[in-house]
């Protein structure tokens, strides 16, 4: 009976790691949160200078890239924290079952996309392109 008991514990150091391995994610994921609001606000600062600098006030400067690309790392850092939850609970029931199972493919597509964000906004800030 106490073998049985001792089999379906599992170790407190898994759980810790768990929970660590969770507030990584939700710190990460606000920060993406974070850079693309600072994303979103350069693009308006810059489109206040371009008014400000342009002698005829008619002509409204390009919007560019920054806003759709800062609102999608906001809307992509918003997913990984509603991801890392769903993730910790997973990881959570799969070691109370001790039928632990790592999965890497989500942090692949996640990496794969912050990646291309990325190399979006290297394009964009190259002058002349």
């Amino acid at each position: 009976m106490k073998e049985e008991k001792n089999q379906t514990i599992a170790n407190p150091s898994d759980h810790l790691a768990n929970e660590r391995t969770f507030l990584a994610w939700i710190r990460t994921s606000i920060a993406i949160m974070g850079f693309g609001f600072v994303v979103v606000k350069f693009s308006l600062f810059v489109r206040q200078i371009g008014l400000v600098l342009k002698s005829n006030q008619d002509i409204l400067p390009e919007k560019g890239y920054s806003a759709p690309i800062g609102i999608l790392l906001v809307a992509v850092g918003a997913f990984m924290a509603m991801y890392s939850y769903l993730s910790y609970r997973n990881t959570e029931k799969q070691l109370l079952n001790q039928v632990y199972k790592p999965s890497v493919l989500p942090a692949l597509i996640l990496t794969i996309g912050i990646v291309i964000i990325a190399t979006l906004l290297v394009i964009y800030l190259i002058p002349g392109l």
